[in-house]
């Protein structure tokens, strides 16, 4: 009986790692079907909601599609001309910026911590950065100029563009169908333990991905709204940089912080600006840990954010893209994994039973065995060391 479990447990072994190796050699392949697979899982439970109340599935996977489909066409036609015109205010600033660094911030370093920042060609980087910026034209420019060097590329980068919404489609239709059917397939005697560890990891990383999405785009805007009113003229583009980096915990708040003093004291060299872009970050943050963080996220993610730093690098490093996608998710899942082990563990008895035979106690730097337990003395039974009646 012990070999033939040892037998199966091999079996699940060499499948899995079989299965993972596939999934490496498939990679490039399986981008768009992975950025598909993650659309449909965060925008299930919108179309769950339309079925709660009547609609019909594929007629509410149809909303869902349209409703983004006109975000994302506002997003082209009002959000990237926006960032452009931002980006593009900045390196018209940067010499102002590269001049501060040189003739202010770099003698008050050097004066007060004896440091010297040495010498650098700022110039030339700025005018590098505005001739290239020139150059390219906007965003469309640039990839029309790197699609036309190969017709392989355009065909890839064309087909990636229609498989990703339509096999969201089909996977956000039928993804309740496609849960049934991976849960008919695990095997009954750990049935009950995997979809305890699905529910979890559902739970964790639902929580995680939506809902740390909706704290960054609202950091985003508060930041962005923020400096903009207190007059910083790159403050939306700062803003928006703090809110995407934001699911780092206090990352975007001492960057955008960073930028933003340095663009108050180019811009106004007074600290009434300075002051007021503290302010703007410090409501920020008291939104974020009061409101933000405890509505939208929650206390069930536990995910440190060092972790969080860790699995992004890691999975780029190891599987591009596709391990970028893949980083979060499989971390949220390791991480119930681990919970579920550390569980079993302190249940066990290798932690819980105490070893048998005579134990050590130590009293300052000197070891002795431990005192034997006194067996309580109960009215009729014989003493200890007494041999029983009748011996």
């Amino acid at each position: 009986m012990t070999d033939n479990r040892l037998d199966v447990r091999w079996k699940w072994l060499i499948l899995v790692a079989a299965i993972g190796y596939l999934l490496y050699l498939l990679g490039p392949v399986l981008s768009p079907f992975v950025a598909a697979a993650l659309f449909s899982y965060l925008f299930n439970p919108v179309v769950e909601m339309l079925e709660r109340r009547g609609v019909n599935r594929s007629l509410g996977v149809s909303v869902v599609f349209i409703v983004l489909a006109l975000a994302l066409v506002g997003i082209v036609l009002v959000l990237i001309p926006f960032i452009e015109r931002q980006i593009a205010n900045f390196l018209e600033q940067l010499p102002r910026w590269t001049a501060w660094a040189q003739n202010v911030a770099s003698p008050w370093v050097e004066e007060r911590f004896g440091i010297s920042l040495g010498s650098f060609d700022t110039q030339g980087i700025v005018g590098m950065l505005q001739a290239h910026w020139r150059e390219a034209g906007g965003f469309a420019a640039g990839v029309v100029a790197g699609v036309s060097k190969s017709g392989f590329a355009v065909l890839g980068w064309v087909l990636n563009l229609v498989i990703v919404p339509v096999a969201a489609f089909y996977l956000l239709r039928d993804w309740n169908i496609v849960v049934d059917r991976v849960h008919a397939l695990i095997p009954r005697s750990i049935e009950p333990v995997v979809v305890r560890l699905a529910r979890e990891s559902d739970e964790t990383l639902g929580g995680f991905l939506r809902g740390q999405l909706s704290v960054m785009i609202v950091l985003g805007v508060i930041y962005g709204l923020g400096l903009w009113m207190a007059g910083i003229s790159v403050g939306p583009l700062i803003g928006m940089i703090a809110g995407l980096i934001s699911f780092v915990p206090y990352l975007g708040a001492i960057v955008g912080v960073g930028i933003g003093i340095i663009a108050a004291l180019v811009q106004y060299q007074d600290w009434f600006h300075v002051v007021l872009v503290l302010i703007v970050f410090a409501i920020g943050q008291t939104l974020e840990g009061y409101v933000l963080v405890p509505k939208l996220v929650g206390d069930r993610i536990g995910m440190h954010p060092v972790a969080v730093m860790f699995a992004i690098l890691a999975g780029g490093q190891l599987f591009g893209f596709v391990g970028v996608l893949l980083a979060l998710p499989i971390a949220a899942i390791v991480m119930v994994l681990l919970r579920y082990a550390y569980e079993r563990y302190t249940q066990s008895e290798m932690y819980r039973d105490a070893p048998e035979g005579p134990q050590i106690v130590v009293v300052g730097d000197a070891a002795a065995p431990a005192a034997p337990v006194q067996t309580p003395i109960v009215s009729g039974s014989p003493s200890i060391g007494e041999p029983p009646a009748g011996a």
